[in-house]
């Protein structure tokens, strides 16, 4: 069976690095993993997003839905992706079997920090910038981040580097 494993965290925090480092590993092992990376999935899913609750909802219900089906086809999954709702990790874990969530955990300073320099393909750039914007909707700033309850690995990125903290997601 297959499964499936939710990299949750604030923006900038790490989540991409850590998937990304995690799943480099796994191959080396010959343990091939695909990575949703909700960033690029939102750029077909709603090309020119909202991030309106009812967007955020439809949103991650369809990124589960694809690392089930994935899942079910025996392809090993990682989603990257915020979920700034407990709800939306906690709808995947009710769907896959094998599943499991690692919190990449930052200060929200730090986040921004990173969140300003870095190169990412796909992320919106200046989030936190938007932050100060009416209507802005950023997970940490001004919508809340539900950090999990209960998850299998908790990664304090700012006191781990990216190597570590996959090599710490693989130990589990």
């Amino acid at each position: 069976m297959a499964f499936a494993v939710w990299f949750t965290g604030l923006p900038g925090s790490g989540k991409t690095a850590v998937a990304s480092r995690t799943a480099a590993l796994l191959k080396k092992e010959g343990i091939k993993v695909k990575i949703l990376q909700l960033d690029e999935i939102r750029r077909v899913l709603t090309p020119d997003p909202k991030y309106t609750d009812e967007e955020r909802d439809i949103v991650y219900a369809s990124l589960a839905y694809m690392a089930k089906l994935l899942t079910e086809c025996g392809v090993n999954v990682f989603i990257d992706a915020t979920a700034n709702r407990r709800k939306y990790r906690d709808a995947a874990r009710k769907i896959i079997p094998e599943f499991a969530e690692v919190f990449i955990r930052c200060p929200i300073e730090l986040c921004m920090e990173r969140e300003a320099h870095r190169k990412a393909i796909f992320s919106p750039k200046g989030i936190y910038k938007k932050a100060s914007m009416p209507g802005a909707a950023v997970p940490g700033v001004n919508v809340p981040y539900e950090e999990p309850l209960n998850p299998e690995i908790v990664i304090d990125s700012d006191k781990m580097t990216p190597d570590e903290s996959a090599r710490k997601v693989l130990m589990r």
